[in-house]
């Protein structure tokens, strides 16, 4: 007890405690700038997609994909020679009226009257994985379209770059697809999305997901 006493009295000992603690709290620091700067980066190079369905009856979840397969179509034509998600903001912007014209129709030609209202702005997401490609929750560009009463499941993808692809369970994201969202991120935030093979790719993963989740950074605008 007297050497525990003794060694508690120690100014090295001191020393030691304060250091590591200081430590402590530059590297968390650290990690959270790290963390939010990738979260905004990723934020603001993606447009997302949000369909949320009528309720979680299987006929509104089967008429929120048809809606959503719809609305993609057209997205894939006005979009598809779209290098920034600058431009496919604008051109979804410019047609919103269009897209809001393809899910009324949708849903009538489907036996339903449901109202639709389509919104562009910067919403949260949960960490989500397309096929091979994984993005960490927080605030992003998106068009959310809110089918009836909008209480419903969700469905997400990436309409810029275009991974939204109807075949979910392929687990297949388009090589070009990759290549032009590995042109409009850095080298690390897209090793981040795509790479599950290293480990510390993985940490860095994890550390932001615990970040965000945990509501000490946000993306958001």
């Amino acid at each position: 007890m007297k050497i525990f006493l003794s060694i508690i009295k120690n100014s090295k000992f001191h020393m030691v405690i304060i250091l590591s603690i200081l430590l402590f709290f530059y590297t968390t620091i650290c990690a959270i700038s790290y963390a939010e700067n990738v979260s905004t980066d990723l934020s603001d190079n993606l447009l997302r997609l949000h369909v949320i369905a009528n309720s979680d009856s299987s006929e509104d979840q089967n008429l929120k994909y048809v809606v959503r397969d719809n609305l993609l179509n057209y997205m894939n034509t006005i979009c598809k020679n779209c290098s920034t998600k600058q431009e496919a903001i604008n051109l979804v912007e410019e047609n919103i009226s269009k897209f809001e014209q393809i899910a009324s129709d949708t849903i009538k030609q489907n036996g339903f009257d449901y109202n639709v209202q389509i919104k562009i702005g910067n919403f949260e997401f949960p960490t989500k994985t397309y096929g091979d490609i994984a993005l960490p929750a927080g605030f992003y560009d998106a068009m959310r379209v809110e089918i009836g009463e909008a209480k419903g499941q969700n469905w997400w993808c990436v309409m810029f770059p275009p991974l939204c692809f109807v075949d979910v369970t392929s687990g297949i994201v388009p090589e070009e697809s990759k290549d032009l969202m590995e042109n409009n991120l850095t080298e690390e935030e897209f090793a981040l999305v795509s790479d599950k093979s290293n480990e510390g790719i993985k940490f860095k993963f994890k550390l932001l997901e615990f970040f965000t989740n945990n509501g000490l950074i946000t993306a958001k605008k």
